[in-house]
């Protein structure tokens, strides 16, 4: 199921040379073109990419590129490679583009990935659609305090509502467009983020953590992105990129879906993931999180998760981020 499983290291493993990641699933899918039937051998279990031999993803990758292009868009029986219209979407922000779907059997497919039928699309820049504000929620403890407050006054410039939640006791503090609160963490962090969800102002909801930033350009296409999706999406991925000691980690993607409505509910007391079924989810690729870590946090962050939530804490992690990316 797209974007219900992070990526993980296997040698001699491809990424997908759409999302990234090392998530082959070797059943495959089919696509069907009226009478004339094409299975695909592997289907990427994270964007729903399907390709015949993911090891030979630079050409498909520089073949879809010039098929992503504004205007109406099919996806064609003789490639490389091959996409319904959920994954026809994803793929279309990776270009900065929104992609309409064509016909009433192409919006029914949309809303019930994974679909046999070829995506076809409409492909517009994505900046051309409307737009709808976003709150920002930014969680920390207490000693990060003024990171979470440079974040936020970089913020200001596309955002009306931020919100800094912090960690324990404490007064309220309120300026133009920034509110600062206090709650204590209590080991949930989904509980923390469903108080900030609740303070939210704005129908979609941004949650960073202090140590988190934008990758360059999403902020300004975000509110475009929200403004084009229609009532069936409730939530919205971002890739992670992990960064130790200001080397990025072999743990990529590591898709975070921090930017949702906010009615949904946040589960599980570390790792936490909205509740939603994933088929209301879109996986956005025109830009992503930074996450800035050092090596000591690291080493220990995984088993003081595990400790907080008993086989919950993804003890496997450390290696992944310690590890330098590889291709």
């Amino acid at each position: 199921m797209a974007g219900k499983r992070h990526s993980e290291h296997r040698a001699g493993v491809s990424r997908c040379f759409l999302c990234g990641a090392r998530l082959w699933d070797a059943a495959g899918r089919d696509l069907s073109w009226g009478e004339r039937v094409r299975p695909f051998a592997f289907a990427c279990g994270s964007c729903g990419l399907l390709v015949d031999d993911p090891r030979a993803g630079a050409p498909s990758r520089e073949q879809l590129g010039r098929a992503l292009k504004p205007g109406p868009v099919v996806c064609e029986p003789d490639t490389p490679y091959g996409f319904d219209a959920y994954t026809l979407r994803s793929a279309a922000t990776l270009y900065g583009l929104w992609a309409e779907p064509i016909g009433e059997a192409q919006a029914e497919a949309l809303r019930q990935p994974h679909s046999p039928l070829p995506g076809a699309a409409h492909l517009r820049a994505l900046t051309d659609g409307p737009s709808a504000p976003i709150s920002l929620a930014i969680l920390c403890r207490a000693a990060e305090r003024e990171a979470a407050l440079g974040l936020a006054q970089d913020a200001r410039v596309w955002c009306d509502d931020i919100l800094i939640l912090l960690d324990g006791e404490g007064a309220e503090e309120d300026g133009p467009g920034l509110r600062l609160r206090h709650r204590p963490l209590a080991g949930h962090f989904a509980a923390q983020r469903n108080a900030a969800q609740d303070m939210a102002r704005h129908e979609w909801v941004l949650q960073l953590d202090a140590d988190e930033t934008l990758e360059e350009g999403v902020a300004e296409a975000l509110p475009y992105l929200v403004g084009a999706v229609g009532p069936d999406v409730v939530s919205i991925g971002l890739r992670r990129a992990n960064r130790v000691d200001g080397v990025l980690a072999d743990l990529f993607p590591d898709t975070q879906y921090r930017l949702n409505r906010r009615s949904v509910r946040y589960e599980n007391p570390v790792h936490e993931r909205p509740a939603r079924a994933w088929q209301r989810s879109l996986l956005f690729l025109g830009g992503g999180i930074g996450h800035h870590l050092g090596r000591a946090h690291v080493e220990a962050r995984s088993r003081r998760y595990e400790a907080m939530n008993p086989g919950g804490g993804r003890l496997f992690e450390e290696a992944e981020l310690l590890r330098p990316y590889e291709p």
